[in-house]
């Protein structure tokens, strides 16, 4: 069978599950899937910090049932395409940060390297929670993990702001 005849965008689901089409990239999807955050991280940066965590959590929480529903559809717990989880870990990462090349790059690249490393905790909730709050759940710690390293690169001023 195709596989790619399980994919259908026209799903609600997984339009979102799949991060608008990001993650159907043909070699890195995770990656193509976490610049399907910066709509949302450009939509909010003005706003004051407690409704930035307040849309983490929205579309986080929304992330558990369009990526439960879409892996259910494909049949395989963390689909590669499945990249909603990379926006909302990619949204974390950059609350309250002031947006600037440099720490959307900075962002970028420690919740890439937390999300592909899986260091501790981030590894033992990818192999022992499943469904959509396990798909969600590492890339929501390794958003937090990322977050908490950019805001102390902030803080000692190796990041201009």
């Amino acid at each position: 069978m195709n596989k790619n005849r399980l994919f259908n965008l026209k799903r609600p689901h997984q339009f979102f599950g799949l991060g608008f089409g990001t993650g159907l990239a043909p070699k890195a999807p995770g990656t193509f899937g976490t610049f399907a955050a910066l709509p949302f991280i450009f939509m909010t940066m003005y706003y004051p910090l407690w409704l930035q965590i307040v849309f983490a959590v929205v579309i986080s929480v929304f992330g558990i049932w369009a990526c439960g529903k879409t892996a259910d559809d494909l049949g395989v717990h963390d689909h590669p395409a499945i990249v909603w989880d990379e926006v909302a870990g990619y949204y974390i990462t950059m609350i309250g940060a002031a947006l600037s090349w440099q720490s959307l790059l900075v962002g970028f690249l420690l919740f890439r390297f937390f999300d592909i490393v899986k260091p501790g905790p981030i590894r033992m909730l990818d192999k022992r929670v499943h469904g959509g709050f396990g798909i969600m759940a590492d890339d929501v710690l390794a958003g937090i993990f990322s977050l908490i390293c950019l805001q102390a690169l902030i803080k000692v001023g190796l990041l201009p702001f």
